[in-house]
């Protein structure tokens, strides 16, 4: 990897794009997530990714379990008791006892990527937008990729055995467009983009969640000091990541690469140096 893993980096002048524009991403706001679909649906429909079966899995509305090759979008059901009475309702009102928390969940599009320092075919490659991108063609299978990701995002579809995830609509962004489940969000849940001007916005409803009474309000993926630079998609969300199934400190899976190739290196310098004296010794 070229740069300091925790230091701020722009991903696609790093990958050598030259006069690249603004590092575009996704802000969810998962406050206003009432858990349509939408996404996941225009997700489908514009990437013509496969259905995944209509099975609720036991758990509300989730009929999809979690990110795979065949689901970009996925839209979380979490039940809990209801914490927040200022957030959820009036005082005074008649409300149920619990709340559902909805999130849609995607891809990060991490600032540094072990999807990409792993890929043997170069098939996943950085976008000048600074997403991370899946070329299915280029793609042989080997599965590097999903073990080095470290929000389990990457999958390989069945009967196909190649690597799919989210692309950001790199198709659509290209043209100037909305990414498909950004356009079809009806409460604006999803925004895209410029990605720090995302940053700016979502700082602000934090603070005015706050300024509402919703402590619980906190930002996930959006700082470039994390344990990987900062995610190209970040959410705004009502409690601990673990509840809704994310890590709490993702850290690049890679990180330590350049001292183990170091390593190797010194290792492979001694042994020859061991070899050359020793040959040189029965020699005399």
């Amino acid at each position: 990897m070229a740069n300091s893993l925790y230091g701020p980096l722009d991903p696609a002048p790093d990958a050598g794009y030259v006069d690249a524009p603004p590092r575009m991403g996704f802000f969810t706001d998962t406050s206003v997530c009432i858990g349509c679909k939408a996404c996941e649906v225009a997700c489908k429909e514009w990437n013509a990714v496969p259905d995944d079966g209509f099975d609720l899995l036991g758990q509300s509305y989730d009929n999809t379990g979690g990110l795979s090759a065949n689901s970009w979008r996925h839209v979380a059901f979490i039940e809990q008791p209801r914490p927040d009475p200022v957030f959820l309702g009036m005082p005074g009102q008649d409300k149920p006892d619990f709340r559902w928390l909805m999130m849609s969940n995607v891809c990060k599009h991490c600032t540094h990527a072990g999807c990409l320092d792993v890929c043997p075919t170069g098939a996943l490659f950085r976008t000048e937008f600074g997403t991370v991108v899946v070329q299915e063609d280029v793609c042989n299978g080997c599965g590097y990729c999903v073990a080095a990701c470290p929000y389990g995002v990457i999958d390989r579809r069945e009967g196909d055995g190649r690597a799919w995830k989210c692309t950001m609509c790199y198709d659509r962004i290209g043209d100037g467009l909305t990414p498909a489940c950004a356009q079809a969000c009806p409460t604006e849940s999803i925004q895209y983009g410029e990605l720090d001007v995302l940053r700016e916005a979502a700082a602000e409803r934090v603070a005015k969640l706050h300024a509402e009474g919703v402590e619980s309000a906190r930002l996930y993926g959006h700082s470039e000091e994390d344990g990987v630079g900062g995610d190209g998609a970040f959410f705004l969300l009502l409690d601990e990541p673990e509840v809704y199934g994310l890590p709490p400190d993702p850290v690049v899976t890679t990180k330590d690469l350049p001292d183990m190739w170091k390593r190797a290196g010194l290792a492979a310098l001694t042994m020859a140096a061991s070899v050359a004296v020793a040959f040189l010794g029965r020699r005399r």
